[in-house]
């Protein structure tokens, strides 16, 4: 209990020091913003500050900063340190500056940003890379909370189907104020009083957990679970604990929510806000979850030996147990809202965003209910087939979340990497606080794609041969184009010196 108490301490500083550091290093002004420039009451709407801040944790937080957090239990308190540092200094980071670009590109998403500050080649695999990412996360998010809701009714397991792919129809057609901006805010506030309540509870038992100096890092996962080795450590434990720490996947969201700010001055309680609460919502879970497994006696001991070699199944039993027991009936039907609704949110956001995304491409405005059907059909068709094939194939949804995993840290990779060179042309002094990350998060990925067994399955010693040199040809790439770009802005500057 003391590594959780000094890690919220931490996150908490992280927002008030750190964060403050990030807001200064990007400069917000007093500019006029996209939702009262632009202001087409379908998706640039002014919204109220509290909810847009309600609205955007709920976009990026969904079930990850809780079932993540669960699956990443088994690496011991080393998961806290992920969580910490990678959403203090990664996460929070990437999601305020790439939500702020947005504003200052008139809400701009993704791939339009990717294309401005990494170039139109890159740009165009970054289009139809995040269209299939938004399009997976809209499949995946309609099996998961239509199972559970099968579980608890006993059955109608199509009917549940059928109405979460309508209500996405719905919800990404509609205006952002007529159901997002109503419901969502609900939702967030019973996802926080679980959280908050499930924490009050873990500071009034006090449980006697596993300590960071106890255990140690590396060794960790071997003791507890034999089963696996010390590598799993990395890259697995950043692929595990993505929303809690940092997902690709906000950076497809914070455009949904920058077209509705009032001002620039409003980014960090927003951006890097909702980002440190949802940290504080992973580890509160991160320790729930280190209870349940390893608490002394384990009173998951039996469910563990069912769940152990596939945590991804074991995320909402453990969840709804300790709901229940912890919570009483009440907590049941927070538990409720946050495993089922918290899916159901993040799948209509995503497919809303895939919309916009395609309709930026095509230069198409969205005002009109038949140029959103124009899009959202073949989108929907699309997220259709995805879904039909996870339903025919008893392992489909697990493959499709092995891929999201990737892909969503993948995707974080092009956007630290589009922030870096935005910081290196406009605040020059500063491109390290997101070059460490995206040096950071590219070893994760290519070590991940060369050791998984889904992918390469190669040795881990040849994952990180592979992610050291990728990342050595990035880094060579980038300090050459910096180079450059000095020698451009002095010449420029010879040149202006010479008009004068």
């Amino acid at each position: 209990m003391i590594t959780f108490c000094i890690s919220l301490v931490i996150l908490m500083l992280g927002y008030f020091i750190y964060g403050k550091f990030v807001e200064k290093v990007f400069g917000p002004d007093d500019r006029v913003t996209p939702a009262l420039r632009i202001n087409d009451g379908v998706d640039y709407i002014l919204l109220p500050s509290w909810k847009i801040f309600m609205i955007q944790f709920l976009n990026i937080a969904g079930t990850g900063p809780i079932f993540g957090a669960i699956m990443g239990a088994k690496f011991g308190p080393a998961a806290y340190l992920w969580i910490v540092f990678g959403c203090i200094f990664a996460g929070a980071t990437h999601d305020y500056l790439s939500g702020m670009l947005s504003v200052r590109n008139n809400g701009a998403g993704l791939p339009e940003l990717v294309g401005k500050y990494l170039g139109n080649g890159v740009k165009n695999v970054m289009l139809v890379f995040t269209v299939l990412l938004l399009g997976l996360v809209g499949a995946v998010f309609v099996k998961s909370p239509a199972d559970i809701l099968t579980n608890i009714t006993d059955g109608y397991g199509m009917l549940w189907i059928i109405l979460i792919f309508v209500y996405y129809v719905i919800a990404t057609m509609m205006p952002v104020d007529k159901i997002i901006g109503k419901i969502y805010p609900i939702f967030a506030f019973s996802l926080l009083f679980m959280a908050a309540a499930l924490m009050v509870v873990l500071f009034i038992r006090w449980y006697d957990l596993p300590e960071l100096w106890e255990t140690g890092i590396v060794s960790y996962g071997q003791i507890t679970h034999p089963e696996s080795s010390s590598a799993d450590l990395f890259p697995a434990l950043f692929i595990t604990i993505a929303c809690g720490a940092i997902s690709g996947f906000h950076a497809t969201q914070s455009p949904l929510m920058a077209r509705c700010m009032k001002n620039e001055h409003l980014g960090r309680p927003i951006f890097y806000g909702s980002m440190i609460t949802e940290g504080v919502v992973a580890l509160i879970w991160a320790t729930v979850a280190s209870y349940f497994f390893y608490g002394n006696p384990s009173p998951g001991y039996e469910l563990m030996q069912g769940v152990k070699d596939g945590y991804e199944t074991g995320a909402p039993v453990v969840v709804n147990l300790i709901c229940n027991d912890w919570l009483g009936v009440f907590g049941g039907i927070l538990a409720m809202l946050g495993v089922v609704a918290a899916p159901i949110t993040s799948g209509d956001t995503a497919l809303r965003s895939a919309r916009l995304i395609i309709a930026e491409w095509l230069h198409m405005d969205q005002k009109s209910v038949a140029k959103r059907l124009a899009i959202s059909i073949p989108l929907f068709l699309v997220t259709m087939g995805l879904l039909i094939w996870q339903m025919e194939n008893v392992s489909g949804f697990n493959v499709l979340w092995g891929y999201f995993g990737w892909a969503n840290q993948a995707l974080s990779v092009f956007t630290l990497w589009t922030l870096t060179v935005y910081l290196t042309k406009n605040r020059p002094g500063y491109f390290w606080v997101t070059l460490i990350p995206a040096l950071l998060m590219t070893a994760v990925c290519t070590a991940f794609i060369v050791i998984s067994k889904t992918a390469l399955g190669l040795a881990p010693e040849i994952g990180y041969c592979a992610a050291i040199a990728m990342d050595v040809v990035l880094l060579g790439v980038f300090l050459k184009w910096k180079m450059g770009l000095g020698e451009e802005s002095e010449e420029s500057e010879e040149s202006e010196e010479s008009k004068v």
